[in-house]
């Protein structure tokens, strides 16, 4: 009977998501070769494939270690910017064109600041709306949020990756992903957002993909525009106002009434105007959902990429909505 145990608890340790046999460290993941096998579990490959495809403005949304389909979006649009095959499948080529982007290694020691610690933060955010307006700020609920936004990971991720760590002293050092982007395109032509393929996509004067994120783009009961719009302004750390108007599934307020600004605002931590009133693209408090859920006609991003978009445009920037995928870059 022991032997029974120890031999189902050895297969499901290999089985669970395979995440538990595989092992996790910064030579693991730097060190990471191309592998032709495809599993729903951890991938230490698949993890440094995701940063590198971060890294260089081809989002795959929440850096989770697993393929996804946020993650064959990113590798498609890396492909067709590149004038690869273009079918989402990291194939050898894909890779060695992926790693060729940066020599810097994907995960890197981090030292705990002062700053990364404090808050303040807020440990109970109501899921009504009309409960939210009562907080009068709607910040992180605690460091470890705080941290995986930052690094554009999973919670669960950041755990993984610093077992036994609580994050809660300055000088402690981490293990993280290095996701530096580097400086912001100096010129960009336009914005094009895909309600097809749900994404947004940044194109330079010649028509080519200068970064591509993963967004959810609308719904039934509040489908996104259509046509062109350009920007208006950009407000970082927005307040989010509520409009009867609107009338959302679960909101019984017949009153306006605003929510504090904070990152677990419904807004996230930037409003990107647009203008087509009361539409805008703008960050979210919940960055696992991007790409695979709905929005309230909004174009909604990880507050990493809507910050970093944020950073690209300027008042009267072109905005182009388009309802299929497209079969070229920037075209």
């Amino acid at each position: 009977m022991v032997r029974l145990l120890l031999v189902v608890a050895t297969a499901l340790a290999l089985t669970c998501g395979g995440a538990a046999a595989a092992k996790l460290d910064l030579a693991t993941v730097n060190q990471a070769q191309f592998s032709a096998e495809r599993s729903k579990g951890f991938s230490p490959a698949i993890l440094k494939a995701q940063i590198l495809l971060d890294r260089a403005r081809f989002s795959p949304g929440l850096v989770e270690g697993r393929f996804s389909e946020n993650v064959a979006k990113a590798i498609r649009a890396f492909q067709t910017a590149n004038g690869l095959p273009s079918d989402g499948t990291l194939t050898r080529e894909t890779w060695d064109w992926l790693t060729a982007t940066s020599t810097k290694p994907v995960l890197i020691s981090y030292e705990l600041t002062r700053k990364d610690v404090s808050g303040p933060f807020t440990k109970r955010i109501p899921a009504r709306m009309e409960r939210m307006a009562r907080l009068q700020r709607l910040g992180y609920h605690n460091v470890t949020e705080k941290l995986a936004e930052r690094f554009h990971i999973s919670e669960q991720l950041l755990r993984r990756l610093n077992p036994g760590i609580g994050f809660r002293k300055a000088g402690t050092k981490l293990l993280v992903p290095d996701i530096d982007r580097g400086d912001s395109p100096a010129t960009i032509a336009g914005i094009e957002v895909d309600k097809g393929a749900r994404l947004v996509r940044v194109l330079d004067p010649s028509g080519k993909w200068l970064a591509v994120f993963p967004a959810s783009i609308g719904s039934a009961e509040k489908p996104a525009p259509g046509g062109e719009a350009e920007v208006k302004r950009v407000v970082r750390n927005p307040t989010y106002h509520y409009d009867p108007r609107f009338a959302f599934k679960g909101v019984k307020a017949k009153r306006p009434f605003t929510i504090a600004a904070g990152p677990n605002n419904p807004v996230g931590s930037v409003w990107i105007d647009l203008s087509i009133e009361s539409y805008g693209i703008h960050g979210t408090p919940e960055p696992g959902k991007i790409g695979t859920t709905f929005s309230h006609g909004c174009i909604r991003l990880t507050n990493w990429d809507a910050e970093d978009l944020a950073s690209m445009v300027q008042k009267g920037t072109k905005v182009s909505f388009k309802d299929e995928m497209a079969n070229a870059g920037g075209e």
